[in-house]
């Protein structure tokens, strides 16, 4: 089943048809197609769960707010990351069936060159050079050994370069890779080449418009990852009243339980444990009040069932 196939309710449409002031009806063709393996068009993230501790509030909140959580990503990066503390993590979201995601390696944000403090950006959280590279290799390799499955990546060669070890076989078969919100794809034809070179989902920006999502869906199927609240360096934006539209035409989706006006916390340590731990809490109660709205809208179902985590079928460039 699709989205299509489940039409909701638009916020306020009854009232304001009663008035005179509805909608047209939505247009068909501009539903996605696609959906999970598993028939779900949806499924939720956690992000910026930065340690076992966070780990360990989020799913305490989940359970108290009954709030499904199919992923947790973590963004300051597994090299930030004592083994004991992954060990921790994996254990703690394989009780729960809940998929963990890690960022690999250094990026640009934090490396020597002065680039991406400039107000251009420079070359963005890419990886500067061999060694950056090899440190996002070297983190893969290390949260594979320890149970990680998914691997979060800002950078198309670490992409690639990782989508061809997974294919030689020294990555597992059924690991899986998600680009990064901070180099996300702002048109069909970009969010094909990451399909191609081995994401497994992509985050899209969360300012693009539903048009935009149409567009996207016309060329691939990949899962697309979206903040429906982001945070403040990815523009603030909340949008859980579209939450229902943005399912119709993005399916299948990660709906991500983000937080405007919080601190940054990357890289995580214990100087920010308490404004980790109150804005992990806080993702939790954002993601009640999003699928409170979705049920109350008539979206509410058609959600992956818990533990899925695989993205079915995808293209490929030929990896030698």
């Amino acid at each position: 089943m699709t989205s299509s196939d489940s039409p909701a309710r638009r916020p306020g449409e009854p009232a304001l048809t009663a008035l005179g002031l509805g909608t047209p009806a939505a247009d068909p063709a501009d539903a996605s197609p696609h959906a999970f393996p598993d028939g779900g068009t949806w499924r939720t993230e956690v992000p910026s769960v930065e340690g076992p501790e966070a780990l360990s509030v989020v799913l305490k909140e989940s359970s108290r707010l009954d709030v499904p959580i199919h992923r947790i990503s973590q963004g300051s990066g597994i090299w930030m990351l004592s083994d004991a503390e992954i060990t921790e993590m994996v254990e703690g979201c394989a009780e729960r069936g809940v998929e963990l995601c890690l960022f690999t390696g250094p990026r640009g944000s934090w490396d020597t060159g002065a680039s991406t403090r400039t107000d251009s950006g420079g070359a963005g959280l890419r990886a500067r050079g061999h060694d950056a590279l090899a440190g996002c290799v070297e983190d893969a390799l290390r949260a594979s050994e320890l149970g990680v499955k998914c691997l979060l990546v800002a950078d198309e060669g670490v992409l690639w370069t990782l989508h061809r070890l997974r294919a030689r076989g020294v990555l597992p078969a059924d690991t899986t890779f998600k680009v990064s919100a901070l180099i996300g794809p702002v048109n069909p034809a970009s969010f094909a080449v990451h399909e191609q070179l081995g994401a497994d989902s992509i985050n899209i920006p969360s300012d693009l418009t539903l048009a935009h999502f149409t567009e996207i869906r016309r060329v691939s199927g990949a899962p697309m990852d979206l903040y429906i609240e982001a945070p403040d360096d990815l523009g603030g934006y909340v949008r859980m009243y579209e939450a229902a539209e943005l399912i119709r035409r993005g399916a299948p989706i990660y709906l991500k339980f983000g937080l405007s006006r919080a601190p940054g916390i990357y890289p995580y340590g214990a100087h920010l444990r308490d404004v980790a731990l109150d804005t992990a809490r806080e993702r939790v109660r954002r993601g009640r009040l999003a699928l409170d709205l979705l049920a109350r809208h008539g979206a509410g179902t058609n959600m992956s069932p818990l533990g899925s985590r695989l993205p079915g079928p995808l293209r490929r460039f030929t990896s030698d």
